[in-house]
Parts: structure tokens; C-alpha cells; sequence
């Protein structure tokens, strides 16, 4: 079942029985309007190398590597920009095919057929051996979403491994669901690798999609770099950046109390049983909202009374579980008593 057919599913089981535990929300602006900042009320000149440092220093990386921060529009079009390119030097790409299905839109309007591999029940990277002297990327996203956790030190010593097999592998490290300063341990250890670019923006952290992102280069991508270059956010966008970055600094803490309290709220409606299926490292990453359990969709609503989302609402997977998320209004603020 695909989002789209599921949200209609969703709506008609909701109105059909409202006794379901609704945990297949998937609309973080919505659930989480009350936080999102208010845009600047003036706007003034803003230059990408100074929200370049800016993002540098919030995330606590080299401020010499402000060269490589390329400023963008958001984890879109920064992987918009980088899968064109990686389309005009022939270079392979694979994507987790049950993360985002948006990857394999941007990928194919590029032009470029990727390949994929299963991020659940746990990653799985692709074995096929390197087949000539090619670009190959592989993107990853850490936190893994809806995995709901960062990657193990097991995992990112897998990922090193595909990366020494070939010296034009690299990298593509989707860090927006990072909502904590710096990166995550497993990041730092990949950008480390000298092979790797990360991708953020203020989409999660801030509830600002698609308006101001940094694609963190390496030092040998210049053909990139200026790519990024002649394709900037507006001015408007700029402002809002630096708006973001300097006096709303604190929302990123903020958005994650709020998740942390209503994945709480998901937990002591759970069944027993389903709790128990919650893997430990979801039910305590940071800001997560996504809760991966090993039992069917159908077994949850007809046997539970909770309704979560297939594991192909994700995108292509052959895992029979299924997701469950804490954005739904069961789990929110407790609206005031009417007088």
C-alpha cells in the first residue's frame, strides 16, 4: 500500500471505528505547528558564506571547511543538484528503498536509474562488487527514518567497508532528522572517511521545509561546489536562515522535548505486547517519532485497535511490520477545559 492510497485508507478506518489508536500520522509541520518560528519582519542582505560559518559553528565542524558548506534550499534540491550532476559523469546511485520514496523521483528526473537496499528491519547494503571506474554513491540517512534509530558502530564499519572496496565510492549522508548539535558520533565518524557529503537543512529541526539547507562538499568536488554556486536560495530564504540560525537556535532542543513527550504518550496507550516489540534504540533516539515494530499492520488494527502504516507506505520492502508514530492529536498538548 503506497502513502497516498494509505492516507485515504487511514481517513476511512478512523471514521469507521474512532475507538482505533490512531499511530499513522506522518505530518510533522502539522502536529507540531505551535513551534515553528515566525519568518523575520524585515529582511536584509544576507551572504551565504556568513550562514555558511553560522551552521559551521552551530554544529560544531572546521570553520575552514566553510569553502565546501554549500548553501541550498533544503535536503531536496541539495540531492537535485548532486543526482544531476552524478547523472552527467555516468555515475551509479543507490538509495534505501524504504525510506523516502521522494529519492527515487529526484534520482529518475535526473535521469539516473538507481539501485536500492532494505534499511528494515535493519540496513542492508548492497553487495554487488564495484564494476568499473564510475562514480558510485550510496545515500543513507542517520537517523535512519522510519528505522527510528542512528546507525550501530557495526553498521557504519559496514558502510566503511563498501566505501575501501572501491576508490570512487562515496557517501551521501542525509543528516536531516539530526536534530541534536554536533552531528551524531556515527556522522562525524563517516565524514571522517574524507568520502563522504552530508546533507541537512532546517526542515525537522526548525519546521521550515524546502528553504534553506548546507551540502557539506568534499575538498575535491569542485564541479559541485560550483554547481551550488549559481543556483542560491532567495533573499527572503537567506533571511529566514539567519533568523533560524542565530535567534531561533533553541527550537531544534524544543521540537525534541515536544517528541520526546508525545512518544510517551504513544507508549502508555500501547498494548503490552506491542510495546514490547519497540526496539529499545527507537524508543530513545532523539527526536524520534517513527517506531518500527515487527508485527503486521492488519495484526495491529484487528487484533490491537492501533492503526500504523505498512512498511511499504516507505517504499518498495519485503519486511512484513510495520511503523508506528507519535504525531497524531491523541498525543499532543491536552487542550484546555471549556469554561
Amino acid at each position: 500500500m503506497r502513502f497516498e492510497e494509505f492516507q485515504t485508507f487511514r481517513q476511512r478506518q478512523l471514521g469507521a471505528c474512532p475507538a482505533l489508536l490512531d499511530a499513522a500520522e506522518t505530518n510533522v509541520y502539522r502536529a507540531l505547528a505551535a513551534l515553528r518560528p515566525e519568518p523575520p519582519a524585515d529582511v536584509r542582505t544576507v551572504y551565504r558564506c556568513d550562514l555558511a560559518r553560522a551552521w559551521l559553528r552551530r554544529f560544531e565542524l572546521p570553520q575552514e571547511w566553510s569553502r565546501r558548506a554549500m548553501v541550498c534550499r533544503g535536503v531536496r534540491h541539495g540531492l537535485e543538484v548532486v543526482f544531476h550532476w552524478l547523472h552527467s559523469v555516468r555515475g551509479r546511485l543507490w538509495l534505501p528503498g524504504d525510506v523516502y520514496p521522494v529519492y527515487f523521483e529526484l534520482a529518475r528526473a535526473a535521469g539516473l536509474t538507481p539501485g536500492s537496499y532494505p534499511t528494515l528491519p535493519a540496513p542492508a547494503l548492497p553487495p554487488t562488487p564495484p564494476t568499473d571506474d564510475r562514480p558510485e554513491y550510496l545515500l543513507l540517512v542517520n537517523p535512519s527514518k522510519p528505522l527510528g534509530r542512528y546507525l550501530t558502530d557495526a553498521e557504519c564499519d559496514a558502510v566503511i567497508s563498501w566505501l575501501r572496496e572501491s576508490p570512487h565510492r562515496r557517501l551521501l549522508i542525509d543528516g536531516v532528522y539530526d536534530l541534536g548539535a554536533p552531528f551524531a558520533a556515527g556522522t562525524r565518524r563517516l565524514l571522517d572517511t574524507g568520502r563522504a557529503v552530508l546533507l541537512h537543512s532546517v526542515t525537522k529541526g526548525w519546521l521550515w521545509p524546502r528553504t534553506f539547507g548546507v551540502v557539506l562538499l568534499g575538498a575535491e568536488q569542485t564541479e559541485l561546489a560550483e554547481a551550488f554556486r549559481a543556483d542560491p536560495p532567495t533573499p527572503d530564504q537567506l533571511a529566514l536562515a539567519e533568523r533560524l540560525l542565530t535567534q531561533d537556535g533553541d527550537v531544534p532542543g524544543q521540537v525534541v522535548t515536544e517528541l520526546a513527550t508525545r512518544a510517551e504518550r504513544l507508549f502508555e496507550r500501547l498494548p503490552q505486547d506491542v510495546l514490547a516489540a519497540i526496539a529499545a534504540a527507537s524508543r530513545t533516539c532523539p527526536g524520534n517519532y517513527f517506531f518500527p515494530v515487527d508485527l503486521p499492520a492488519r495484526t495491529l488494527q484487528r487484533e490491537y485497535g492501533v492503526l500504523a502504516l505498512p512498511a511499504t507506505v516507505f517504499g518498495q520492502s519485503h519486511w512484513p511490520g510495520s511503523v508506528l508514530t507519535s504525531l497524531a492529536a491523541p498525543f499532543g498538548p491536552t487542550p484546555p477545559a471549556a469554561r
